[in-house]
């Protein structure tokens, strides 16, 4: 069961909206519904699955509805027809009383601007959601702390405002979100404000706290890169509806028509796509056999080299041609002739940070997974095609085909 769904959610703005959502079904555009009814279409009929310690980016070019959309979630904006179920209770039929509950206990916001208060230390300012929901002093200053601290800013809660960085000012804002130790975060162009460096390391740092809290989060930008560097899934949207649901590799390798097709050409692929794309299926040999039968492998196979695994596939190493002829000469057995110290990486790794490791490597560049279990191999030319932008991204799906098949 989903943590978050939204089932056909729609939000038009104007006269009598909810008479209009009965046009929307019917067809009418977003043009026609203003032309001709005076009604904004903010959100278009969305339905999505959220699933819990995820990172949920909804992304989108200005006016496609995205932050209407986060602010449906907890009902900051009314919908104006579907059901918004968090935890399979739906958040439509609450009270007030609730929905204030939902509020301030199971969702917290954080804004694109700070909104600190300038009088106010940065601890105030931390417990002032606390604050007024009437938290006793003492607790609220524990709470307040605790976040600090989760943020990198406890020597810091004695200063004022005008005395931190953008960046920093920013963690403060996120701090008072979480001190409402809530189980969602929406965070609506959080670091969009920010210069360039700043976004960069508040995106890193949101990872790196992201693996502390297991958080859902749900973030909305309007930067492709933002999403396919923070996001697990990608729900991209145009004129108020959903037109892509996916991971960034999914979005980037399989976008579902012209529009994301344009979103995401110019995009580098090294920066989204990892060794799993571009990996080939690695040519192995167990070490029981003898070195002229893996002379023979590697003389039928057109190969110089030939790893080594057990039975289980677990990597040993790597052998090659020159090795295994002078084994023949001198009568060794294959296990002298292993060469253990083999580069490798998890089939995680960005292709941009292989180039490096690939162009240094005089040895194949081993994939594998948590159990050291051999899952393929690097070829060269494949990330330096990809770095160079010459690889395709029907060739990248048939790698991960022909690796997993």
């Amino acid at each position: 069961m989903p943590f978050i769904e939204l089932r056909d959610v729609s939000k038009l703005f104007g006269a009598v909206p909810h008479q209009a959502v009965k046009l929307l079904e019917e067809g009418w555009t977003k043009e026609r519904l203003a032309k001709e009814k005076q009604l904004v279409l903010g959100v278009n009929r969305v339905s999505l699955q959220i699933e819990e310690g995820e990172i949920f980016v909804i992304m989108g070019l200005s006016g496609s509805g995205k932050s209407t959309l986060v602010r449906m979630l907890n009902r900051l904006i009314e919908p104006s027809s579907g059901e918004i179920r968090v935890r399979d209770k739906n958040i439509m039929h609450m009270t007030p009383q609730e929905l204030r509950d939902l509020r301030r206990k199971t969702i917290s916001m954080v804004f694109q601007k700070f909104a600190l208060l300038p009088h106010r230390t940065v601890l105030n300012n931390t417990e002032f959601g606390l604050e007024v929901q009437g938290v006793p002093k003492k607790e609220r200053k524990e709470k307040a702390l605790r976040a600090l601290h989760l943020v990198g800013l406890g020597d810091w809660a004695d200063k004022m405002p005008d005395e931190l960085s953008g960046g920093m000012q920013q963690r403060v804002g996120l701090a008072r979100a979480l001190a409402n130790e809530p189980e969602v975060l929406l965070m609506d162009e959080a670091f969009s404000a920010l210069d360039p460096l700043i976004r960069r390391s508040m995106q890193d740092e949101l990872l790196e706290l992201q693996l502390k809290m297991k958080k859902t989060i749900i973030f909305i930008t309007h930067d492709l890169d933002e999403a396919l560097r923070i996001g697990d899934k990608i729900a991209l949207m145009r004129d108020g509806a959903v037109v892509q649901v996916g991971t960034p590799e999914e979005i980037m390798i399989h976008p579902a028509n012209e529009y994301v097709e344009r979103f995401v050409e110019d995009v580098d692929l090294s920066k989204v796509l990892t060794a799993e794309h571009v990996m080939r299926r690695p040519e192995t040999i167990s070490p029981d056999r003898g070195p002229r039968v893996a002379l023979q492998f590697m003389r039928d196979l057109g190969i110089s080299n030939l790893f080594v695994v057990d039975r289980s596939r677990t990597l040993l190493g790597v052998i090659s041609a020159e090795d295994a002829s002078e084994a023949v000469r001198t009568n060794k057995s294959l296990g002298d002739i292993v060469i253990a110290d083999v580069p490798r990486v998890s089939p995680q790794t960005l292709l941009a940070d292989l180039f490096e490791l690939c162009g240094a490597a005089k040895l194949p560049v081993a994939v594998v997974n948590d159990s050291n279990r051999l899952v393929g191999v690097i070829v060269r030319g494949a990330v330096l095609g990809a770095l160079a932008g010459q690889i395709t991204r029907t060739e990248v799906s048939a790698n991960v085909t022909e690796v997993t098949s």
